[in-house]
């Protein structure tokens, strides 16, 4: 059986999250991610610390936050302390940062490669206690240090694009694959596999995407394939169907939110990302995958609060088979 996790998106009270995260260490899942998402969601840190004070086994950590809406020794700092707090049970998750999260504070995503290369580095330094001096794109360090944390504290890297698959395997101890079209999955554990060899590192991978078992489920997570859908390579584009003409339609009604955006998304652009059907036939895909590409976590989202413990509920009889 696959260890399982789950990705809160705090859209909703601080309250609400903790008592799903709750609900989820009780049906045995073994890690809560909490997305970064700027001004769209409630504070990241705020809800890891509220969870963490209300959970005992859960490992908590952001899924994923970035480099530049934070300095990275001020992350370090804050998941050190999570994780003092906590009796080691945080972790922290980096990627390079989405539009929806820099775009409302005129941030730009610049040179993510060697930014997020530069703050796993900065990070492990000062999670053992080393002295810190370093020039990277967006930020520096002179000088600095923390005097608390575990030195092996996880670092996750979430990422798509072939280099940044290649920096998780190469210095991470975990990455996480997100919502990817399931006929390249092969090719993005490969990416993984060599940049880990190439790094002599063996990292973790987490694969996460929607159990879809009925109507409701599809509807949940149609809104959230439109920004997924946009920013997929052409050629799973072209495997689909969706022409030009499709994505100029969803990215020009993404301005009126995901719903609006969603009516432009058919089933069958959804379905090859997901994992759907009965309860039954989830947990046999499921299994596939696994074996076939030697996942170490499953990660189910809950985008939608009021659905989250039902989803929870089915997602953890998936997992258990």
């Amino acid at each position: 059986m696959i260890p399982g996790s789950v990705n809160l998106i705090p859209e909703t009270s601080v309250d609400s999250m903790r008592d799903l995260a709750i609900r989820s260490e009780k049906l045995g899942f073994e890690r809560c991610w909490v997305y970064d998402e700027g001004l769209a969601t409630r504070d990241v840190y705020v809800t890891m610390t509220a969870i963490l004070r209300a959970t005992e086994k859960l490992i908590v950590g952001p899924g994923i936050t970035n480099s530049y809406t934070r300095h990275p020794g001020q992350t370090a700092a804050a998941i050190a302390s999570l994780d003092e707090m906590s009796n080691g049970r945080a972790f922290l998750g980096i990627g390079a940062g989405g539009s929806l999260t820099l775009d409302p504070l005129g941030i730009e995503r610049y040179k993510p490669i060697e930014t997020v290369r530069q703050t796993i580095s900065a990070c492990r330094q000062l999670f053992a206690g080393e002295k810190v001096d370093l020039e990277a794109p967006v930020f520096s360090f002179n000088s600095a240090e923390l005097n608390y944390g575990r030195s092996d504290i996880e670092i996750w890297l979430a990422g798509r694009g072939p280099k940044m698959l290649d920096l998780g395997g190469s210095t991470a101890d975990g990455v996480m694959l997100d919502f990817i079209f399931k006929p390249s999955l092969g090719e993005y554990v490969e990416k993984i596999r060599m940049g880990a060899e190439r790094g002599s590192n063996n990292p973790k991978i987490c694969y996460s995407t929607m159990i879809v078992t009925d109507d409701e489920s599809l509807e949940i997570v149609r809104p959230h394939m439109t920004y997924r859908l946009v920013d997929s390579p052409k050629t799973v584009l072209d495997e689909l169907g969706v022409t030009e003409k499709d994505v100029s339609n969803i990215r020009s009604s993404l301005a009126d939110g995901l719903e609006a955006a969603a009516e432009y998304v058919s089933d069958d652009w959804v379905l090859p990302f997901v994992i759907s059907g009965s309860v039954s036939e989830c947990a046999d895909e499921l299994a596939r995958l696994v074996e076939m590409h030697g996942f170490n976590e499953f990660m189910i989202p809950v985008f939608e609060p009021d659905n989250g413990v039902s989803l929870l509920e089915i997602t953890a009889q998936v997992i258990g088979g």
